[in-house]
């Protein structure tokens, strides 16, 4: 991942400040051009003509010149600690091959001591796609314990000194003849990254700090952290949700965080007690609840085989009955109850599971409940209608298109023809179905504008939305998704919070999704809120984040 942006990181400590001179992003004014903060609160917005009349000494004056504010994002999928730790990681994303992964590690084995750690591998992108052997990872590290996880965190290669530690053998692995260094079962994955992750605590934190402020620093107001046991275990969760021991006046604002736990619950009273037992609130046992696993791994759960690994299916984690009981424990409680789907054979148990639980709680109980699904890539028009139906929420990340669709892309050649119906966004949204955007970081980037051009350009034309469709799934749709109880959230208008981002663009326009309409830029007559171009030569960089107004991230010259 990207070396984070210089900048500082700070509270304001003014009462009313103006923003001026540029663009807000704004459904009360699409034609504003300055704002007023008051506190944490959105006072006014307008024009410039009216800022002029309303300004006085008592104010700070920020000026835009010609930024646009928008809404700050919601990450409605992400990993807090993963994150931080892919970030102080070796890099593997640009590796091209076994030798060159190696080459890696070797170089930063020499370097460092401890367990080495790395993400981002994708050996779907190289010419051989075969993969070192335990041997020679053990070489390149000098005996050191590795752990390298593949871009989609659902596999990793692990060294003998680490699986020796963590317990694995070849048994572990799914491996007959022997330990060969790579772990793909759900197990195995876990037992050599709870061996591998720091447990230090000062440690920890400060791989939730350098997540918090790289995502601060890229226009993030909040986070959605998807826990689970099998990711980064309990102390992880409390810590990350846990207020701070030290004296908050001496550490910088971060981006808010909200968390679900994704542990299995098979009646009320055991979801009741596990809730209880966190310690921590939580939105519900939800996210990284794995049916299935993942498509790159070849453990996502299909309905007919891998078209390049014949005889595979993929990995089923839970059944349909699991999963109903699941949910109609959680709609007893009237908590959020969900699950990682990825497969279409994946979706069908989450239906059936879904089905069990309206016989179960009661149809309105769990429709009331805000239920959601995370990934959901592959979904039938039946199983769209469905999840309308049961008003689930669908958790999504437009950069996997961006990543893996595509002629010639990693989802083609796993899956053929049915590739072409992956993702779909636009299906979802004419049926009803509620989505929200996020990264799954660190396997995407925490990019909320690259995230955006991605629903723009979905690699199936027909499945892409609008430029305004893409950003409310990635503000207002991500706070909707949660349940948040103030309904202004991820709005700039009179009397929402002051959640907002500020960001250097080189054009403004309404963007649109069919190719076959022309974006248009310059005509007032619309009243549609303009958003930054995204087929530009500079992407849009921010250069201030606030939240509830306080100043998250500030970029090097700006308000000077």
């Amino acid at each position: 991942m990207p070396n984070q942006p210089k900048g500082t990181f700070m509270s304001s400590g003014h009462q009313l400040t103006l923003y001026r001179n540029g663009s807000v992003y704004s459904t009360a004014d699409p034609l504003a051009s300055a704002m007023l903060v008051d506190g944490g609160t959105v006072a006014w917005v307008g024009s410039e003509q009216a800022a002029t009349s309303i300004a006085d000494s008592s104010m700070r004056t920020v000026d835009l010149d010609g930024a646009v504010v928008t809404p700050g994002f919601v990450d409605s999928h992400v990993h807090v600690s993963d994150t931080g730790l892919a970030l102080r990681s070796l890099d593997l994303s640009g590796i091209r091959s076994a030798s060159e992964l190696l080459q890696a590690v070797e170089q930063a084995a020499s370097a460092d001591s401890g367990t080495l750690h790395g993400h981002g591998w994708d050996e779907s992108e190289w010419a051989d796609p075969a993969l070192p052997t335990a041997g020679e990872l053990e070489r390149a590290a000098g005996g050191r314990k590795v752990l390298l996880t593949r871009v989609d965190v659902h596999s990793a290669l692990v060294s003998p000194a680490l699986a020796a530690a963590a317990g694995l053998d070849g048994a572990d692995a799914g491996q007959a003849d022997g330990w060969n260094g790579v772990v793909a079962s759900q197990a195995a994955l876990t037992a050599a990254r709870a061996e591998a992750r720091p447990t230090d605590e000062r440690e920890i934190r400060a791989l939730h700090r350098a997540a918090r402020e790289h995502a601060a620093a890229r226009g993030y107001v909040a986070l959605v952290e998807h826990a689970a046991p099998q990711i980064s275990g309990i102390e992880d969760i409390r810590l990350l949700l846990a207020a701070s021991d030290g004296d908050p006046a001496e550490e910088p604002s971060l981006p808010e965080v909200f968390a679900y736990w994704g542990q299995l619950a098979q009646s009320a009273e055991e979801a009741r007690e596990i809730l209880s037992s966190l310690g921590v609130p939580v939105l519900g046992l939800a996210g990284d609840l794995n049916i299935d696993g993942s498509i790159g791994s070849h453990t996502a759960l299909l309905s007919a085989d891998y078209d390049d690994a014949a005889g595979q299916r993929g990995t089923a984690y839970l059944s349909a009955e699991q999963v109903g009981r699941h949910l109609a424990a959680c709609s007893e409680l009237r908590v959020q109850g969900g699950f990682h789907v990825i497969g279409d054979a994946a979706l069908e148990i989450a239906l059936d599971g879904l089905a069990l639980a309206s016989e179960l709680a009661g149809s309105s109980a769990v429709r009331a409940s805000g239920h959601r699904l995370e990934h959901v890539e592959m979904a039938s028009p039946d199983a769209i209608s469905a999840l309308a139906g049961y008003a689930v929420t669908v958790s999504a990340q437009p950069l996997f298109d961006a990543a893996w669709g595509g002629e010639g892309g990693l989802y083609e050649r796993r899956l053929g023809e049915r590739s072409t119906r992956m993702n779909p966004f636009a299906r979802f949204a004419a049926a009803g179905v509620p989505v929200c955007f996020g990264s799954d970081s660190p396997v995407c980037e925490l990019d909320p504008w690259a995230s955006i051009s991605a629903c723009l350009r979905h690699s199936n034309p027909s499945e892409r939305i609008s430029a305004r469709a893409a950003f409310i799934g990635h503000t207002r749709a991500g706070w909707r998704a949660i349940r948040h109880r103030d309904p202004l959230m991820g709005q700039l208008v009179p009397g929402a919070p002051a959640s907002f981002a500020v960001w250097e663009v080189d054009e403004l326009m309404v963007q649109v999704a069919d190719e076959r309409v022309q974006a248009w830029s310059t005509d007032p007559r619309a009243r549609t809120p303009l958003l930054p171009a995204l087929d530009t030569e500079n992407a849009p960089r921010c250069l201030a984040t606030v939240h509830r107004g306080q100043e998250l991230y500030r970029a090097e010259g700006f308000g000077a």
